[in-house]
């Protein structure tokens, strides 16, 4: 028996990346997932992998944007399996995070259109949740948040607020919601290498965002994922409120590590521009 067996949960941004990873590692526990994304046929690879392994998932082509959407992504959720138990918010509009920039340089309709999906849709989902949550007895959401949310960066102005409102959405969400044995919790990847930053990073950026991790390789979905499942999971039954970095260390260290912190021996010379890109 698996940690999740007769539980149903809704994924979104479920298509690629750490959505997609987040719903294989639940519906191999035996979850029942409803996997939704905004590109349908990658919600259907998703759930055709889910049912190739033996699981069971439905795909929903959503715009969590959409309040008429994200409603009927739970009504359908509901009728085919029965109600909701978990929520991962994963969904966001990373299309918008190359147009995403310094604050005077900032096209107000990114801003507008970041905060609509990142932040208002993740709302959306968790008004739709938690009353069928609170139908069987309790449930737990996972909102996916970012490191960007919680330090600051040359762009990304849009993104790195809508995370960093995620934060305390999630914790305003636990503290409402706790007594009706709902938890909630935000993770805060930092480079997770999907196959889309995958495209967007050459070796060079690869190796400058590595030199500011402590550990000496890259993140991926799957790391996420696991993090993901415990929160879920009963394993995780007196943890809420928190927001939990998945960073490789990145955030835990004074800022002169790359370039040797404070000890004698500096690192090989060789610098190497700053580069921004999203994490999470």
């Amino acid at each position: 028996m698996g940690r999740f067996e007769g539980k149903v949960a809704v994924v979104t941004g479920a298509g690629a990346g750490i959505g997609k990873a987040c719903a294989l590692a639940i519906a191999r526990e035996g979850c029942k997932v409803v996997a939704a994304d905004i590109d349908g046929s990658a919600a259907i690879a998703c759930t055709a992998q889910i049912a190739s392994e033996a699981g069971h998932a439905l795909a929903l082509a959503t715009d969590i944007a959409d309040a008429q959407a994200v409603a009927a992504l739970f009504e359908t959720a509901e009728r085919q399996f029965g109600g909701v138990d978990l929520l991962v918010n994963n969904a966001s509009a990373m299309h918008l995070t190359p147009r995403d920039r310094a604050i005077l340089d900032l096209d107000l309709t990114v801003w507008d259109q970041t905060m609509a999906t990142n932040l208002r849709g993740t709302l959306l989902c968790c008004r739709e949740a938690i009353p069928r949550m609170i139908a069987r007895g309790g449930g737990a959401i996972v909102n996916m948040s970012s490191c960007q949310g919680l330090s600051g960066d040359t762009a990304l102005t849009s993104y790195a607020a809508s995370k960093a409102a995620m934060n305390m959405l999630s914790a305003s969400l636990a503290t409402q919601y706790g007594q009706v044995q709902i938890r909630c919790n935000a993770v805060a990847p930092g480079l997770i290498m999907t196959e889309r930053l995958l495209a967007k990073l050459d070796e060079h950026m690869q190796r400058h965002l590595r030199q500011h991790q402590l550990l000496p390789r890259v993140g991926r979905p799957e790391d996420v994922a696991a993090l993901v499942a415990f929160l879920l999971s009963d394993d995780a039954a007196f943890i809420t409120g928190q927001v939990m970095c998945i960073d490789g260390g990145m955030l835990a260290h004074v800022p002169t590590y790359a370039e040797g912190g404070n000890s004698a021996a500096a690192r090989p010379a060789g610098h190497i521009a700053a580069v921004t890109v999203p994490h999470g």
